[in-house]
């Protein structure tokens, strides 16, 4: 029988443990810069990271941060979801994402919202098909180096 629970990674050792999952999303990302941004992210900027772990191993991520903004009150904001790829279409991203929906839920923000590259059709569909997300902007960026 599978055992499938989901956990705040919170010590270096968990985060890391999470590391070959999220490389999948953030390929660009070597293990220490991972480690460096995450655990920078958990102590100055309000990031959380949960893991579901089916069986004892770690098979879907996600990261979201608290945030306040006039557009949108309270929410949080999903920085990163992603399910190892031999486990996709397991419903495990939806797992997290129902799971991130009733935290922020139960700790009194008024939405979800995340930002999905233009590249990511299906990612795009599961947000707005099943995940019944509006789309409502686009996300513009500017490089300063």
């Amino acid at each position: 029988m599978n055992t499938i629970t989901i956990k705040e990674l919170k010590s270096q050792n968990e985060v890391i443990e999470a590391f070959p999952v999220v490389k999948q999303l953030r390929t660009h990302l070597d293990e220490n810069t991972y480690l460096d941004l995450v655990l920078d992210a958990q102590k100055n900027d309000s990031y959380k990271m949960f893991a579901l772990i089916e069986d004892n191993e770690i098979v879907a991520v996600i990261g979201f941060k608290l945030m306040i903004t006039l557009y949108y009150g309270r929410f949080v904001w999903v920085c990163d979801l992603v399910t190892d790829s031999k486990n996709r279409s397991k419903g495990y991203g939806k797992k997290l994402l129902t799971y991130v929906h009733q935290w922020a839920e139960d700790h009194h923000y008024e939405c979800v919202a995340l930002s999905s590259g233009l590249q990511r059709k299906d990612a795009h569909r599961f947000y707005e098909d099943k995940m019944n997300y509006d789309k409502i902007s686009y996300v513009f960026k500017h490089p300063l180096k």
